[in-house]
C-alpha cells in the first residue's frame, strides 16, 4: 500500500470525525441552563474512504479502539483473518494494538494456514499505519504467494543451468588433465579427445537452448503472424534429426494431409518441431519409426509425433514441459538432452496461440501434438498450454 494513498484515507477520515465533533460543540453551546454532555461519537468510515478500501487488490481491515472491525475487505473475509467484527489474526491484532498506542507505521511479513488442516499457508506483507488522532487502524495485507512462488521458480532455474553447465566443464578440465597425462600414448589421446568433442558439443547444445528460451520468453506478441507451410518445416525438422535417427536406425516418415500453412513464425515453428522429432528419437529403441503427421480440424492445424519409445508413467506428464525436468535423467544425459526442448515447444505454442498436449503410456510409446491457427482463419483467443492425457 503506498503511504500517499494512506494520507488520502487518514484526511477522508480525520474529516468525517472533525464534522462530527463539530455537531457536538454546537448542541453543548446551545444549552444555556442545562449543559447537555453527548456520547462520545465512535469513528466511522466516511463513503469515500470506504470505496477506496473495496478497491484494493490487497486485504484491507479497519479497526476502532476497541478493537471493532468496522471495514472488512472480501479479501480479508476470505483468507480467514475476520470474522464477524473481529480481527482473529493475533499477530495482526497485536501490530494493530502497537500502532494505535505509538502512532508509528509499522511493516512485517506473516503466513496464514490456508485451511484447518494441513501445512500450507499463505505469505502476506504486511503493513499497519494509524488513521489519524482518532483511534482506527488501517491493516493492509498483500498476498505474496505468486511472487515466491515466482522467486523459487527463478532459484530453482539458476541452480539447474548451474548443475547442467558444471557437468561438461567438469568432465573437459579433467579430460584435458588426462589427455596431458597420457601424451605418450596416441590411441588414449585420441580416444579422451573424442570423448572431449562429445562433451564440448553437449555444452554447445545446452547454450543454445539457453539462448532460444530466453529469445522466446521475452519475445512480444507476433503483430503480423506470416502463414508457413508445414511441409516444409516439417521436412526442415527431420532432416535436421536424421543423422542422430540413421545412428539408431530409426525410420522418420511424414504423412497426413498435404499443403497445410498456419499462421507464425517460421523459424520458431521449426525449432518446436525438430525439438519433438529429436525428443521422440532420443527415447526410441532402435528399429523403430518416428512418424509426424498433419490434420485440420475447427481451423487449427495438427501436427502430431508419435514414436515407439519407452513411453512416459503417467505420474510424470504434468511435469515433462518444465525446464529441466527429466523422466530419466541417466537416459537424457546419455542421448545428449538438454532438458530444455519441451519447454521451448510448451512456449513457441504459447505465442502462436496455440496449444501442446502429449498422450503416452508405459512401453507404447507417446504422441505429441502441437495445434496451430491455420492461415487464414481466425485465431481463437490467447494460446493455453495443457497437458491432455488420452486413452486408448
Amino acid at each position: 500500500m503506498e503511504p500517499e494513498l494512506i494520507a488520502g484515507i487518514v484526511g477522508l477520515v480525520g474529516l468525517a470525525t472533525g464534522v462530527a465533533a463539530g455537531l457536538a460543540f454546537r448542541v453543548s453551546e446551545g444549552g444555556m441552563e442545562r449543559t447537555t454532555v453527548s456520547p462520545p461519537v465512535q469513528p466511522e468510515l466516511p463513503p469515500g474512504a470506504a470505496d477506496v478500501l473495496s478497491a484494493l487488490p490487497s486485504s484491507a481491515v479497519v479497526i476502532d479502539s476497541s478493537d471493532r472491525v468496522i471495514r472488512a475487505s472480501s479479501a480479508a473475509r476470505a483468507f480467514g483473518m475476520v470474522r464477524e467484527d473481529r480481527l482473529v489474526v493475533t499477530e495482526l491484532l497485536a501490530l494493530a494494538r502497537r500502532v494505535r498506542r505509538d502512532g508509528e507505521v509499522r511493516e512485517t511479513e506473516i503466513e496464514i494456514a490456508a485451511g484447518r488442516f494441513g501445512p500450507e499457508a499463505t505469505s502476506f506483507a504486511v503493513r499497519v499505519a494509524p488513521l489519524g488522532s482518532t483511534g482506527l487502524v488501517l491493516v493492509l495485507a498483500e498476498d505474496q504467494s505468486e511472487r515466491r512462488r515466482v522467486e523459487a521458480v527463478r532459484r530453482d532455474f539458476v541452480a539447474n543451468v548451474s548443475h547442467e553447465l558444471k557437468t561438461p566443464v567438469g568432465a573437459l578440465s579433467l579430460l584435458a588433465e588426462t589427455v596431458e597425462g597420457a601424451a605418450d600414448d596416441s590411441e588414449a589421446v585420441r580416444r579422451f579427445a573424442g570423448r572431449m568433442q562429445q562433451e564440448a558439443s553437449r555444452l554447445t547444445a545446452l547454450i543454445q537452448d539457453l539462448i532460444t528460451l530466453s529469445r522466446i520468453q521475452g519475445a512480444e506478441p507476433m503483430a503480423e503472424p506470416a502463414p508457413v507451410a508445414l511441409d516444409e518445416a516439417i521436412g526442415e525438422a527431420l532432416d535436421a534429426c536424421r543423422l542422430k535417427a540413421d545412428a539408431k536406425h530409426i525410420t522418420l516418415a511424414a504423412g497426413g494431409e498435404r499443403g497445410v500453412s498456419v499462421l507464425g513464425d517460421d523459424d520458431m515453428l521449426v525449432t518446436a518441431l525438430r525439438n519433438l522429432v529429436d525428443n521422440a528419437v532420443g527415447y526410441s529403441p532402435e528399429h523403430t519409426k518416428v512418424a509426424v503427421s498433419v490434420r485440420t480440424a475447427d481451423g487449427m492445424a495438427e501436427v502430431s509425433v508419435t514414436d515407439q519409445g519407452i513411453g512416459i508413467p503417467q505420474y510424470e506428464l504434468e511435469r515433462i514441459f518444465e525446464r529441466f525436468y527429466r523422466v530419466d535423467s541417466a537416459r537424457s544425459r546419455a542421448t545428449g538432452g538438454t532438458g530444455l526442448g519441451l519447454a521451448i515447444v510448451k512456449h513457441v505454442a504459447t505465442n502462436h496461440r496455440g496449444e501442446v498436449t502429449v498422450w503416452s503410456k508405459e512401453g507404447s510409446g507417446s504422441t505429441f501434438t502441437l495445434r496451430l491457427p491455420v492461415a487464414g482463419s481466425t485465431p481463437l483467443g490467447p494460446g493455453t498450454n495443457t497437458v491432455r492425457e488420452a486413452t486408448q
